[in-house]
């Protein structure tokens, strides 16, 4: 008997973004279904055996997608909208991913006979952040008569796959639960929870024919344990979990929470009839404590020691320390070492970053390293700390490196952070009077348009990108390069007739990463990768120590681009919160105090702006709500540094330079007070999606400054026409005053083609014409 190590997902892209690469060709015609099929195969394959050779004990299966796991489930159980056309059988490619990415042009019919798209195309599945992470899921759509059907055996032929090769795993499911829960439907007034008992058999035949497979272990995630639960909700767990382990006696649950603790929904876990209870110790190791108090003898407890969703380096001597008392108490065979959750959101391997800096490069542990963490760990409770001592004390010896670099501390930036003063986060006049003087300076019409930041960074961009950072190009050349692409877009704007510009970004990499470059206190990798949402990957910056702005950011480009123009031209900028949540951020101080520093880097960079000229500066907060704790009791102080972090960074400036932010995949409702709170003049949303229901919040609110709905989805490849447009916009004047309107897409347009992106903001700015038209007759 020995402890044991699991995973509990790996991340998906695998090496040089394959999974992306295959894709792209996919979507563009370059690989067919067999090629893009027997690519996701080799992915697989590559992930089981590097797993099981790093000491893996329970490898799963079934945690692959093509695009994301929820919208996975919602095909497994035939959770398909009307919309698509689906009457049964096999999903197909094409059906797959209409729901993931909408469609264009003009009907297609499959072989098995349903319609893909409509003469305008499909829109996707609406999409939104899972939990607190970064990564996105398409929310399954159900309606009150919803019928379910165990409409795909993916999970089941994964699990057979890897067993021909040799590798023993542990399926993986998202549980019945945390689906229905992140569901939605078109009528607001029906909760999908109440299709529990339509839903559960198909669980059942699932897990019934896993174990005729020879399934022995199957990991069921219920996240959703994580969050506030009413009474009634966790009586549905533990219906649905009785129900389940009693029409499947053969196959044993390890029943799996992360992202925070189970609090208040504890015992409901730790008393169901599953044989595995999983624990995030690093976002709440008070749990296991409470856990040993509840758990019955025979429960098999699996430890997340290992943080899933950052950089650093475990310290695996306290792990020890922590652990070994539980492994005595309970014996070796019924305790087993994870990652906090799945290593989904860490990038893949450490080993391939030969760039870092050596010192901090020691600091950290990509999805390989933890495992090897693990497995150290594993060995130390089995054979005793002797048999690991050389890997124990360079562990031990990097954490004391950290403690005390220089690299991290920073004793001006300390002092700024800690003299601010409430004055410091306050714009001293009001908005009433400020929207009074900036439309006096502006003369913008009403419902003004423009776009949130971004274009195309087209094949032709990227590859100058690329050489240049080879060396390949000169940096002059490189420059001259970017000016003309900057000089066509902003002509091509004026051409259209857009009313407020932005100069593309051309020259920026990414939102966060571009400012993290240069600020200090941060570092990159060339192959950190981790997936936002399908093909889209990032390489999140790492926040090692304190930060600050040596010099102007973003003054150039602006200047340049407003040169071009009369128009008024937009200074884009990313907010400290979400320069923060995009990023690996440092652990051994709190999140607050690194954001309080970015914000101070950022006002920095707003005040240069309005001193070179600028009239409106957006400062991007795209990851505000989720940043949100999970549990409501948790918010109160977290929205209260988030939004002074924004008022530090916008406060800056007169009342006359017109402040902007935007945010996107939101649920405004629940934070509406603490948007009003940022104060700032106007504020650009996702709402394509949501048909601007997201208003409603807005509305009930009586929010007094100035909202941009986005009326194009820019997520689906289409360009929807002006009279869709239109509608999306007297469907926000029936919600707000059409004084406080702008007219824009939902987010940055970075992902789309130009020939996508034309023919859409073409669309736009005739919609919002013929809303002016309106209005003036």
């Amino acid at each position: 008997m020995t402890v044991t190590v699991a995973a509990l997902g790996f991340p998906r892209i695998g090496p040089q973004r394959r999974l992306k690469t295959a894709l792209e060709a996919h979507w563009a015609g370059r690989l067919d279904a067999e090629g893009l099929e027997a690519e996701a195969a080799a992915l697989r394959a590559l992930a089981w055996r590097r797993q099981a050779d790093l000491g893996v004990d329970h490898v799963p299966s079934g945690d692959f997608s093509l695009y994301d796991h929820v919208l996975d489930t919602a095909v497994m159980v035939g959770a398909i909208p009307a919309a698509y056309g689906w009457t049964g059988g096999p999903v197909d490619l094409p059906l797959y991913f209409a729901m993931a990415r909408g469609t264009q042009g003009a009907p297609e019919t499959c072989g098995h006979g349903c319609s893909h798209q409509t003469a305008t195309g499909l829109p996707a599945l609406e999409m939104t952040k899972w939990f607190d992470t970064n990564y996105h899921y398409l929310a399954p759509e159900l309606a009150p008569d919803q019928a379910f059907t165990l409409a795909s055996t993916r999970i089941i032929d994964a699990f057979l796959e890897a067993k021909a090769q040799g590798v023993h795993t542990r399926p993986v499911i998202l549980g019945p639960v945390t689906f229905l829960k992140l569901a939605k439907s078109k009528d607001r007034h029906f909760q999908p929870l109440s299709l529990l008992s339509a839903l559960l058999p198909v669980y059942a035949e699932l897990l019934q024919r896993l174990a005729a497979a020879g399934a022995d272990w199957v990991q069921v995630d219920e996240p959703c344990l994580a969050l506030d639960l009413t009474d009634f909700e966790r009586a549905e767990i533990r219906r649905a979990y009785g129900a389940l382990t009693h029409a499947a006696p053969r196959i044993s649950i390890l029943l799996a929470s992360y992202f925070g603790t189970y609090g208040d929904n504890l015992a409901t876990a730790a008393n169901l009839p599953v044989e595995g209870l999983h624990l995030d110790l690093v976002r709440a190791p008070g749990d296991l404590d409470a856990v040993l108090a509840l758990a019955r003898d025979s429960l098999v407890l699996s430890l997340g020691v290992v943080d899933g969703r950052n950089v650093w380096r475990a310290d695996l001597e306290a792990i020890l320390d922590r652990v070994e008392p539980v492994v005595s108490a309970r014996g070796p065979d019924r305790v087993i070492l994870a990652p906090s959750c799945s290593l989904l959101h860490t990038p893949l391997d450490l080993a391939i970053e030969t760039g870092l800096d050596p010192q901090v490069s020691q600091w950290l542990a990509f999805a390989v390293q933890k495992l090897e963490e693990l497995a150290i760990l594993a060995k130390a409770l089995n054979q005793g700390r002797a048999a690991v001592r050389d890997q124990l004390a360079a562990s031990s010896a990097a954490l004391a490196s950290r403690k005390t670099s220089p690299l991290i501390h920073d004793a001006a930036v300390q002092a700024r952070a800690s003299a601010l003063v409430p004055a410091d986060a306050t714009r001293a006049t009001p908005f009433a009077e400020r929207i009074a003087l900036q439309q006096a300076r502006l003369s913008l019409p009403p419902l003004p348009t423009t776009t949130i930041g971004s274009f195309p960074q087209t094949a032709a961009v990227r590859a100058a990108r690329a050489a240049h950072a080879k060396g390949q190009l000169p940096d002059a050349d490189y420059q001259a390069f970017l000016r003309a692409e900057t000089a066509r877009a902003v002509a091509w704007q004026q051409e259209i007739g857009l009313d407020v510009l932005v100069h593309g970004e051309f020259e920026r990499n990414d939102m966060v990463q571009y400012f993290g470059e240069r600020l200090t206190g941060f570092t990159f990798t060339k192959h950190a990768w981790v997936q936002s949402y399908g093909s889209r990957c990032v390489r999140p910056p790492i926040i090692y120590g304190d930060v600050s702005r040596p010099e102007p950011m973003t003054v150039e480009w602006w200047a340049y681009a407003q040169s071009l123009t009369a128009r008024p031209m937009k200074g884009m900028l990313t907010g400290p919160v979400t320069i923060l949540q995009w990023s690996f951020v440092r652990d051994d101080i709190p999140r607050s105090q690194t954001c309080r520093q970015i914000a101070l880097a950022v006002r920095d960079e707003v005040v240069d702006l309005e001193a070179a000229g600028a009239a409106i500066i957006q400062i991007d907060e795209a990851a505000l709500r989720e940043g949100l704790p999970l549990r409501r009791g948790d918010w109160g102080a977290y929205l209260a540094w988030a939004v002074e972090a924004f008022r530090i960074a916008a406060s800056g400036v007169r009342p006359q330079t017109q402040v902007h932010t935007h945010m996107c995949y939101s649920e405004f409702n629940d934070i509406i007070a603490a948007i009003g709170a940022m104060d700032a003049d106007v504020i650009s949303i996702e709402t394509a999606r949501s048909k601007m229901e997201l208003l409603d919040a807005f509305e009930a609110y009586a929010y007094p400054a100035q909202i941009g709905p986005g009326v194009y989805d820019i997520h689906a490849p289409r360009s929807p026409g002006a009279a869709e447009m239109a509608d999306l916009l007297a469907k926000a004047g029936q919600r707000l005053s059409s004084s406080q309107l702008w007219v824009n897409p939902d987010c940055g347009l970075k992902t789309r083609r130009w020939e996508e992106v034309e023919p859409a903001l073409a669309n736009m700015v005739a919609a919002a014409k013929a809303a002016r038209a309106a209005l003036s007759a």
